[in-house]
């Protein structure tokens, strides 16, 4: 093999690249429990012959939608082993936009072999009914993206699906669940299918908070890697930047983008140094912002930067500390405590940092905790050093 190739499959950290992808179904979902007892809410009966069941969710980009359908499909097609044949039908509508790439998609789930042409809508939807009836099953169909194919159809052909068994012998064949980033997706429905579909059956997913986040990254990290080849300041960074949108999917990608640093570097550990903000953030900082800067504010700046090359956050009364060590180290003389916070609110007013106030750990009171989640401490500080040297 020739020796660059090399690097292929010799992972220091990663093992299998599959949990990073965003059609990997964990084994468990982090962080929405209430919200797969409320989904589970909409099928009770469904064990039953005749019952189906309905459910809309939304929710922003990363907030776990796509996830918890197949999360919730799979444990409830072992749930209901022996007592229902469930089959499962997962259509991205962005992907399959018309309603005939729909009913061929739904086609194959029940037949593989079905034919990909030569078949009208109505002959397909019939075909639909045979396999069901022939197989006894019940089809647990997910429209992801829903909102594309109903801006196509007007919701036509949701509301054939809905109709299936009209005039079968038999009934409860199909039960749905829609998933929109649209919140307002029921309002593209027609009265027929609001009635049908149930407005009780609305379920609206939040984005994550940063434990969930955390949690959300150290699952699959583990899924991923060797076994603590990933440090918990590396995971805890990803949570607090991946934190600001809630976005499970952003966490995800700070996580696979710093093990592949680490693994270009041929080392095998994920440090909170490995973990960079996103470059595609609209948020991002250039570094050349700090040029803006009075010299004080540089040296407030340069301290926190230090600090968070390694660190998840500094404290405020750590930053003055910082500040003050910056100004020995170019024999400049510090500015008071309250000149060096109104230069803290001018840093975090420019957008150069972030801060939250928590509880104090020690004593009373509550303390200023500083982060910097949209650019990268290292570039500030080699920035801000070459000025004062």
């Amino acid at each position: 093999m020739v020796e660059y190739l090399n690097r292929i499959g010799a992972g220091k950290v990663l093992l299998d690249r599959t949990p990073f992808s965003f059609d990997w179904t964990p084994p468990a979902l982090v962080g929405r429990d209430e919200e797969l007892r409320g989904l589970a809410s909409m099928f009770v009966g469904i064990e039953h012959r005749g019952v189906s069941g309905r459910a809309v969710i939304t929710g922003p980009v990363g907030s776990g939608k796509t996830v918890m359908t197949r999360r919730f499909g799979e444990d409830l097609q072992r749930a209901l082993d022996g007592r229902r044949k469930l089959v499962l039908a997962h259509v991205n509508c962005r992907n399959h936009p018309t309603a005939s790439q729909v009913l061929q998609e739904i086609a194959r789930s029940l037949d593989s072999g079905h034919p990909e042409r030569g078949f009208s809508s109505s002959e397909v939807i019939q075909s639909i009914r045979r396999n069901l009836g022939s197989q006894d099953a019940h089809l647990l169909l997910v429209l992801d993206e829903v909102d594309v194919l109903i801006r196509n159809d007007k919701g036509d052909l949701i509301y054939k699906l809905l109709r299936i068994d009209e005039g079968q012998n038999r009934q409860g064949s199909v039960s749905m669940i829609l998933v929109s980033q649209d919140t307002s997706l029921i309002k593209l429905f027609e009265p027929a299918i609001i009635s049908r579909l149930g407005e009780s059956n609305m379920l609206t997913l939040r984005g994550y908070g940063e434990k969930a986040l955390i949690d959300i990254a150290k699952q699959r990290y583990e899924e991923a890697c060797r076994p603590g080849s990933v440090d918990d300041g590396a995971l805890a960074k990803i949570g607090r930047f991946a934190s600001e949108s809630g976005d499970a999917r952003l966490a995800i990608e700070l996580l696979e983008a710093a093990i592949i640093r680490v693994e270009k570097d041929g080392r095998g550990d994920v440090l909170a140094e490995d973990v960079h903000p996103s470059t595609l953030r609209a948020a991002s900082v250039e570094p050349s912002q700090v040029d803006e800067l009075g010299d004080h504010q540089k040296l407030v700046l340069l301290g926190i930067c230090r600090r968070l090359k390694k660190a998840d956050a500094v404290s405020s009364g750590d930053a003055q500390k910082l500040y003050n060590l910056v100004c020995e180290e170019f024999t400049i003389k510090p500015r008071s405590y309250t000149t060096f916070w109104k230069h803290l609110k001018t840093l975090e007013k420019i957008g150069l940092i972030e801060t939250r106030t928590a509880n104090a750990s020690v004593g009373r009171g509550r303390t200023q905790h500083i982060t910097m989640t949209n650019t990268q401490p290292a570039l500030l500080e080699n920035r801000i050093e070459k000025d004062f040297l």
